[in-house]
């Protein structure tokens, strides 16, 4: 609610509705109380508000009624009694008096600082809340009306005073009618002769001092203050009476934080005589200009140009800024300001500077060339939020102060530019505060979110006074930054008091168009591509956009544009306020889905780093695409999930469509099977079994090519191929990438089957067809295979060159995924190589990238391996838990969990060994070949069957164990060279059946069907 007690009773409600409040007494009540609003005010002051010296009896009691009266129209728990008066709770700013008193304040405390300009539009602004008499509902307050009445008399002569300094003409006929309404006040007096004199009137101004004179010797018998004698005595001598200071830059009340580099290269163009600093509102220019001019050594003159409100009005605020003025005694010639600016600047040398050109760009650009064309000694600093655009201008632009990464280690968020700032400030409000190890990463969440913007950082760091550090991080990321950023210097300018003024200053300078495309613009995430701004926000908006960007409100990066994020959330409440958001939103949800359709044949090409960077830089747009999408276009949502697909898995983005597939599930739309399967494999293993299923039964009766042919492959590599050898062709189509990738996925299926000869020959045909289409993603796993298969042949070199070449490229393409699988086949070769050292790097980069890609957890693989590593070198209890975590990992997975199980538990079985644990060693081995057996994958099996033959060597029976060791041979189709578990349960086999009989019984089991291998292992484990 908002009060006005100066003039007759206000009250408004918050949307301006006026609100009754009844008969004399309870306005009267009510007017005593917001005078004091607050504080409590006491019965008996009270009693006397309401009745003078003389109450009446009961009194008390009839003020008590009359609470009650005026509790009735106003909102619950305003008015409050807390035992000796009442008191209402309200903010004092809420009631006009108090608004006025703090507005005189600061008015008069920027007039005495020089800013004359701001001074006079804090001061009209206190006196425009005058609507009568103060009090004027208030019978009883003579003593309380006087004061107001006396500060509204102040307040006006510094207004005056503001006044006589700016180059506009000083109000000589209001300073009449106060001069006839105080006759006796004798700096009204002398600033009427002020005026009058620097309008052209010196005799009415000494006729004003030979009055003011007559009147005081009758009246008072005193003569004229010393003061106006000296206005009197400078008229007579034709001076300036008062002469107006050259306004230079106000000394600074903060350090200066974060600049070093633009100081330097102004600095390095001293030589330049026209240099303009532009940058988007909060950026520092003012600040820079300032602390630019004080290293320069030259006679500075500063001309704020923000309280100019057209280009007329340019060269008058620099010649006030001058300290000149213009006479009175007007020739009949049309005047120049701008030729009197020259002249009075001749061949000085001097650095002008012109802040806050925006306001007036065309005034500010004409005055500069004239001067600098004439003025051959003069140079020009100006700052704006866009160019002058005149020959020989050279443009400082001031972006944000750099912002520590994500990723920055703690240690050294403090030395970034913004942080520094933010402590600095912090420092002052919170006596004692730091960045260090307990609040650096809120702190670099703060400056990261207000974009490094040095005004903003500022208003940020003064909410220390009221919250933590980590509640400031926590509200700008999830509430309205705007209103908590709602509080600055109540000195500065209007514009820099808030982070919403900022922006608003730079939104009210805007042309209509240059609205509509920022508004529009803001729903891009990560910026746009000037293709998509002209999708988006309009045909016509690629020259608007130039524009914005001239003003500072888009920045360019690059060959895209950008806006920041708080600048984008203003222009979101614009657009929420139009009926163009919907509209909008749906436009971009199609321009990207086209591109991600486009792209999506060029990503099983040569090009495909060009077109994985292209949606990359596109990849919060795309995401942004999508979440509107799954509420609002779900047709639209379902063929992004599918054209997205080949892109996530190709770049090692897969994760971040999981939820939102997932969510697509729910409610399948019809004739969109193909794209359901595609949300089905990318929400893995976020799906119910249902889903499933309907998936399977999909792609089983797929029968023709599909729209996005890396749904297959994403099946195949999830579920295995979708069909037999002619269906999964029909499916894939003649297209070449995809018969590669058909190819290599029957080649591996054939590999993990147990015939790696076959295999092999297929993933060489695979990679040559991918190296003749320059894919790289084919081309990686052909080679991360093949490794694997010369790996288990002993063939160390090979399997190094073809894991390396793999590696890098799969780190072309940013697919850190698709590396930390390859860097865990590689480490398992290491570990039978015998390079220890060399498999624990590659385990440790691997659990790196997993966490770079977003996994909470390292893979269950990447513990196996350091379990078996640690196993070797007899760390038993480091094993264990290794293995702990991988039963933990491969559990909170859920799907695919089947894949890691019988692993895990041979090499619990081998570690049960180890420790001498015979029962758990037996349990755990019956256990990993229970699994394996209903894998399709033999290789699985093959492990576990080795691990059972190590049980039968400890009890005694080698022939058994080594047909289960030839066994094992069979369903891998291969020995696998120095698998030291393999070799020393064969050892000990020897050693008890001799070397004949165990290569007989070996070659009984290496001689198996993949059928016979499995009544063995069946018997085994029953047995």
């Amino acid at each position: 609610m908002r009060f006005g007690i100066l003039g007759p009773l206000e009250v408004r409600s918050a949307d301006g509705a006026a609100i009754p409040v009844g008969g004399p007494r309870p306005r009267a009540l009510l007017v005593l109380l917001l005078l004091h609003a607050g504080r409590v005010v006491g019965m008996d002051r009270l009693v006397d508000g309401q009745y003078g010296d003389e109450p009446p009896a009961g009194a008390v009691n009839a003020v008590q009624a009359q609470v009650s009266r005026l509790r009735r129209h106003l909102p619950p728990g305003t008015l409050e009694f807390d035992g000796t008066g009442y008191r209402l709770t309200i903010d004092p700013d809420d009631v006009d008096a108090h608004r006025f008193e703090r507005l005189a304040r600061d008015g008069r405390g920027l007039l005495n600082a020089g800013a004359f300009a701001d001074a006079a539009a804090v001061l009209r602004r206190a006196l425009d809340l005058w609507r009568g008499p103060a009090l004027a509902d208030l019978p009883h307050a003579d003593a309380d009306r006087a004061r107001l009445e006396e500060l509204r008399l102040a307040t006006a002569e510094d207004l005056i005073e503001a006044q006589l300094a700016l180059p506009d003409r000083a109000p000589v006929a209001e300073l009449r009618r106060l001069v006839a309404e105080h006759p006796l006040r004798e700096r009204l007096r002398g600033q009427l002769m002020r005026a009058l004199h620097a309008a052209g009137r010196p005799a009415e101004a000494l006729a004003v001092f030979e009055e003011t004179r007559h009147l005081l010797a009758e009246q008072l018998g005193v003569d004229p203050s010393p003061e106006l004698s000296a206005i009197q005595l400078a008229v007579l001598r034709a001076q300036q009476p008062d002469p107006v200071p050259r306004r230079r830059p106000t000394a600074q009340l903060t350090s200066f934080v974060g600049r070093d580099r633009e100081l330097t290269r102004l600095g390095a163009l001293r030589g330049a005589r026209l240099i303009t600093i532009i940058g988007p509102g909060g950026a520092g220019k003012t600040r820079l200009a300032i602390e630019a001019t004080a290293r320069d050594g030259a006679e500075v003159v500063f001309a704020d140009l923000s309280p100019v409100e057209d280009d007329d009005q340019v060269p008058h605020a620099v010649l006030g800024a001058l300290g000149l003025r213009e006479t009175g005694l007007q020739s009949l010639e049309a005047p120049d300001p701008v030729g009197r600016l020259v002249a009075a600047i001749g061949d000085r040398e001097l650095l002008l500077v012109l802040d806050n050109c925006e306001q007036a760009v065309t005034g500010a650009a004409a005055l500069a060339r004239r001067s600098l064309g004439e003025c051959p000694r003069l140079r020009v600093l100006a700052t704006s939020r866009e160019p002058l655009g005149i020959t020989g201008e050279t443009l400082v632009p001031l972006g944000p102060l750099d912002v520590p990464p994500a990723e920055a280690a703690p240690a050294d968020v403090p030395d970034y530019p913004a942080v520094r700032l933010f402590a600095d400030r912090a420092a002052a409000v919170r006596p004692g505060f730091a960045v260090g190890p307990d609040n650096a990463e809120a702190v670099a969440r703060i400056c990261a979110a207000l974009d490094g913007l040095p005004l903003a950082v500022e208003l940020a760091a003064a909410r220390l006074r009221t919250f933590p550090v980590d509640e400031i991080a926590r509200r700008l990321t999830e509430d309205d930054r705007f209103r908590l950023l709602s509080r600055g210097d109540r000195t500065a300018a209007a514009r820099h008091q808030t982070l919403r003024a900022v922006v608003e200053w730079s939104w009210d300078l805007l042309t209509p168009d240059e609205r509509a495309v920022a508004r529009r613009f803001s729903v891009f995430s990560g910026g746009a591509s000037p293709d998509a701004v002209e999708a988006v926000c309009g045909d016509d908006a690629g020259d608007t956009l130039a524009d914005l960007v001239d003003k500072s409100f888009v920045e360019p990066d690059g060959v895209r544009y950008r806006m920041f994020e708080t600048i984008g959330l203003f222009c979101a409440e614009r657009l929420a306020e139009t009926d163009e958001r919907q509209r909008t939103r749906a436009a971009h949800a199609r321009h990207f889905l086209g591109l991600a359709e486009r792209a999506d044949p060029h990503l099983r090409r040569a090009e495909q780093l060009d077109w994985l960077a292209r949606l990359s830089a596109d990849h919060e747009n795309l995401m942004a695409a999508l979440r509107w999408s799954v509420r609002h276009d779900r047709e639209t949502a379902l063929r992004l999930v599918a054209a997205l697909g080949a892109y996530g898995w190709l770049s090692g983005r897969r994760g971040e469509t999981r939820k939102l597939a997932a969510e697509l599930l729910e409610t399948p739309v019809e004739g969109f099977e193909e794209e359901y399967v595609a949300c089905v494999v990318q929400a893995v293993p976020r799906i119910d079994p249902e889903h499933w299923k309907r998936a399977e039964s999909i792609v089983r009766s797929w029968d023709r090519p599909l729209r996005y042919p890396f749904t297959a492959i994403m099946w195949g590599m999830t579920a295995g191929p979708p069909g037999p050898s002619g269906a999964n062709e029909r499916v894939l189509g003649g297209d070449p990438w995809n018969q590669a990738l058909g190819g290599f996925s029957l080649a591996l299926i054939t590999v993990l089957g147990g015939d790696p000869a076959e295999g092999e020959r297929g993933l060489e045909d695979a990679l040559g067809r991918f190296r003749s289409l320059g894919e790289r993603w084919g081309t990686a796993q052909a080679l991360d295979w093949l490794a694997v298969i010369a790996a288990r042949r002993g063939e160390w070199a090979r399997a190094r060159d073809l894991w390396q070449e793999a590696i890098a490229l799969f780190d072309e393409l940013g697919a850190d995924e698709e590396v930390v699988d390859v860097l865990v086949h590689r480490a398992e070769g290491l570990t039978r190589e015998g390079d220890l050292p060399a498999a624990i790097t590659d385990l440790d980069r691997a659990e790196e990238l997993s966490r770079r890609a977003g996994r909470a957890d390292a893979p269950a693989a990447v513990h196996l391996g350091r379990a078996e590593i640690a196993r070797f070198r007899g760390e038993l209890t480091e094993a264990r838990s290794h293995l702990d975590e991988a039963l933990r990992v491969a559990g909170s997975a859920g799907f695919g969990i089947e894949a890691t199980q019988p692993w895990a538990y041979t090499a619990l079985g081998r570690l049960a060994e180890a420790e001498g644990d015979e029962d758990a060693a037996r349990t755990w081995h019956r256990r990993a070949a229970a699994a394996a057996r209903e894998s399709p994958i033999a290789v699985d099996l093959a492990d576990a069957v080795t691990g059972l033959a190590g049980l039968s060597v400890r009890d005694g029976a080698g022939e058994h164990a080594a047909v289960l060791l030839g066994a094992a041979v069979a369903l891998r189709g291969t020995t696998v060279a120095r698998d030291r578990d393999a070799d020393l349960a064969a050892a000990h086999a020897r050693d008890l059946i001799g070397a004949d009989a165990f290569a007989a019984a070996f070659a009984r089991g290496a001689a198996m069907s993949r059928a016979e291998a499995l009544t063995v292992v069946d018997e085994t484990v029953s047995g």
